[in-house]
């Protein structure tokens, strides 16, 4: 069961009871806690490796920014949104199997954009990428 802020908004609560949208739900994404400050995720390698077997960078990156957009999500609030306005990642080592979990930490939280930055770590603790996230925040 994830952990979620008592003050979540339903439109959310209920993106997330369908798995967190589409791609997600596809990569076997695993929400454990969301709040706007700290987010935690893990994703099985197996299903998301690229040709020569790795994981994918791709799925770095989506493991990284389904973080942090549902992390900037719950800092907007109510009647807002966030748009994902800009991201990067340094992948610094390789996996091929097992299970990655993402931490994602607020760098920023503001009234009009929100920055944060998610390190994947393999089984063993060891960091394989980090990816850094900028939202803007909308009104509806």
């Amino acid at each position: 069961m994830t952990k979620l802020p008592a003050d979540t908004p339903q439109e959310l609560l209920d993106r997330l009871g369908t798995g967190g949208g589409e791609l997600a739900k596809r990569m076997g994404i695993e929400f454990l806690e969301l709040s706007p400050e700290l987010s935690i995720a893990r994703m099985p390698v197996e299903g998301n490796r690229q040709v020569v077997g790795l994981l994918h960078g791709g799925a770095h990156v989506v493991l990284g920014e389904s973080l942090g957009s549902i992390s900037s999500a719950l800092h907007a609030g109510a009647g807002r949104y966030a748009v994902g306005i800009e991201i990067n990642a340094t992948h610094s080592r390789s996996v091929t199997e097992g299970w990655v979990t993402a931490t994602c930490r607020a760098i920023t939280l503001g009234r009009t954009l929100c920055t944060h930055e998610i390190a994947i770590e393999d089984e063993q603790g060891r960091r394989l990428s980090t990816v850094r996230m900028t939202n803007i925040l909308r009104d509806r």
